[in-house]
């Protein structure tokens, strides 16, 4: 099998020839692996290692290519501003220093921002661009969001303080966000004609120790959007496959009432999060990526450590229905031996054992 099938069959609950294995490097780290491999292209990097890359989409919009939410940019479609922050002497990250939204309280005000146009899409290019990468690799995008997006343009602490005492706020924003991303979403998905594979929808409904939100709050803000973006997505043949880090465990019947297909990054250190348990639980109506610890393990781990937790990882939420990756990217400081003890165990890993 190619990587393309390897990762379909598994998806789809099949056998795959092999473990399928994904990789997600930030961008400092996809440049440690073109050294270390001797290659120029990106793509290069998961070929010449022989891994099963699910490739992102970028979808131009005014000439920015929207490609993934790490993609580090002055001002977003949405006018959210960003600045570049210097982690260390090797590694940048884009911060937010402007939140247009801030400050507004009057739903009506709403209606006079300058909203994402769908029509401003370059539809045709990306679509070219998903029928070239499809020929090769699984394809996932567009990058789309609901609570997300707000955040970022009201900030998380008022947001969240918006959903209770703000409720026709919320609404309305939600309403403009849900619209605008899921109209360029179904454009996107009928110039591709079927050379997307999964549809990225990324929402963070958990912390590191619990829920970001209440059921309640989910059910009443965010559940029926995205169960019509999941309806819109099924209706054009791809799957659903959904972000969220955290403690998001007593969340997931209800994603799964929405429509998702694959749930990422399981992050297993978070409560309510083992994995054995939500391989019983879950393993029969989605599928699962991600999993491999990626705070502790992936960057400050020995080799041999990297290797166990691949291998524990694909025997409690695989073999079927699962793709190993890093539990988010991978970051700027992880070795390329660890990098390489993760690729290495999952290629190596036999369905009969």
């Amino acid at each position: 099998m190619n990587a393309r099938e390897r990762v379909l069959t598994a998806l789809n609950g099949g056998t795959p020839d092999r473990m399928p294995i994904d990789l997600w490097l930030v961008p400092e780290l996809v440049e440690k692996m073109k050294a270390h491999l001797e290659v120029d292209d990106e793509l290069d990097v998961y070929r010449t290692l022989d891994v099963d890359k699910i490739a992102w989409l970028g979808i131009p919009y005014r000439g920015v290519v929207l490609r993934d939410p790490n993609e580090q940019v002055d001002v977003n479609h949405w006018g959210v501003r960003f600045e570049t922050v210097q982690a260390n002497a090797n590694t940048e990250y884009s911060e937010v220093s402007h939140r247009p939204l801030q400050g507004m309280d009057d739903p009506a005000a709403l209606a006079d921002y300058p909203w994402p146009d769908p029509n401003d899409f370059d539809y045709a290019a990306a679509a070219a661009e998903a029928k070239r990468l499809a020929s090769e690799f699984v394809t996932l995008g567009p990058w789309v969001s609901l609570f997300e997006v707000y955040c970022s343009m009201r900030s998380l602490e008022d947001a969240l303080v918006d959903t209770v005492a703000n409720p026709d706020f919320v609404h309305a924003a939600l309403d403009r966000i849900a619209w605008s991303q899921g109209e360029m979403m179904r454009r996107f998905l009928e110039a591709a004609d079927g050379a997307i594979d999964l549809v990225f929808v990324s929402d963070d409904v958990g912390t590191q120790q619990s829920l970001l939100m209440s059921p309640a709050a989910f059910d009443e803000f965010l559940f029926p959007r995205l169960k019509a973006w999941c309806d819109t997505v099924h209706e054009h043949g791809a799957k659903v496959f959904f972000h969220t880090d955290g403690a998001a465990e007593p969340l997931i019947p209800r994603l799964i009432q929405a429509g998702i297909d694959v749930l990422n990054p399981i992050q297993h250190a978070c409560p309510g999060m083992d994995r054995a348990s939500l391989k019983a639980k879950y393993g029969d109506a989605i599928a699962f990526h991600g999993g491999i610890e990626n705070q502790q393990i992936l960057p400050f781990g020995t080799p041999e450590e990297v290797a166990a937790e691949t291998r524990e990882c694909i025997e409690l939420l695989g073999p079927d229905r699962y793709v190993p990756c890093s539990c988010h990217f991978a970051q700027a400081d992880t070795t390329v031996d660890n990098i390489m003890a993760m690729v290495e165990t999952a290629r190596g890993y036999r369905f009969d054992r």
